[in-house]
């Protein structure tokens, strides 16, 4: 899967395994960084559906917004690359045909 960044900022510190520990703490830079390892590994979003982490859509103010789970209340967010975002036909995002992501950063979706 082809993974951008939000930022440039974001890109930097995740492409670095020393400036993700400095922001983000060892636990939970060793989870972001296995986290973005799985979403290059799969070809398609829906590769991640059983994997560890715990991959869901976010809803209200996040709709089309998606989760993967890190320590505690923190999850790493991010958004389909793709225009138009692949629909199905019933409705919702077609997660079997998103082949790229946008990573939007580590936040506590809870507050």
């Amino acid at each position: 899967m082809d993974i951008q960044f939000g930022s440039a900022k974001l890109a930097k510190e995740c492409n670095s395994t020393k400036l993700l520990v400095k922001t983000q703490g060892e636990a939970r830079a060793k989870l972001i960084r296995r986290r973005l390892d799985a979403l290059r590994a799969a070809v398609v979003l829906d590769d991640l559906r059983n994997a560890p982490g715990r991959l869901h859509e976010l809803k209200g103010d996040r709709k089309g917004q998606f989760s993967l789970d890190l320590d505690g209340p923190y999850r790493l967010l991010f958004v389909a690359n793709q225009t138009p975002v692949p629909a199905r036909p019933e409705g919702g995002i077609d997660w079997t045909r998103i082949t790229a992501v946008t990573i939007l950063g580590v936040e506590d979706t809870h507050e």
